[in-house]
């Protein structure tokens, strides 16, 4: 099971939203920053993010929904993100995305049991005419089939 760290506090939160008021429009700033640093959007910064920006706390919950990169519990050490667009969709992503979600029994933004891998969905990685492509950490892969996904999965531990 993935070792879970204790919640980041509120000093270490407010410190990092504090690096960031004086830009414009800070709200997507603070939130990367916040993301990079612990791995995720913690419940817990979400108020002090709205107390700071004067928005409500829903309007914060809202574009950490609505942005698919933000992330409210933390990934695995990797992150695989299938591609579910259409021409990957065509070339046989959705078979190739059931039978590795299968493989590692995880749902969508599911993590192992060992914490190195999340899979995630991603709607279109630019390769479409090297369908279906995959995503690994920042390392973009097409022409995924079953074969290359075993090979992918073992490189990170899964």
């Amino acid at each position: 099971m993935p070792q879970r760290l204790p919640a980041p506090t509120e000093i270490e939160i407010t410190a990092l939203i504090d690096r960031h008021l004086s830009l414009e429009g800070p709200l997507l700033p603070i939130l990367h920053a916040i993301q990079e640093r612990f791995g995720h959007v913690p419940a817990n910064a979400q108020p002090l993010i709205a107390a700071a920006l004067n928005i409500s706390k829903a309007e914060v919950h809202g574009v950490v929904s609505f942005y698919h990169d933000f992330r409210e519990v933390p990934a695995g050490r990797h992150v695989v993100k299938i591609c579910r667009a259409e021409a990957c969709q065509a070339m046989g992503a959705n078979a190739l995305a059931d039978e590795t979600l299968a493989k590692l029994g995880i749902a969508w933004h599911g993590t192992t049991a060992n914490g190195a891998v999340t899979v995630e969905p991603v709607y279109c990685l630019g390769l479409c005419a090297c369908a279906p492509a995959a995503m690994v950490d920042d390392r973009v892969v097409g022409r995924v089939d079953r074969a290359r996904m075993t090979a992918l999965l073992r490189e990170v531990g899964a």
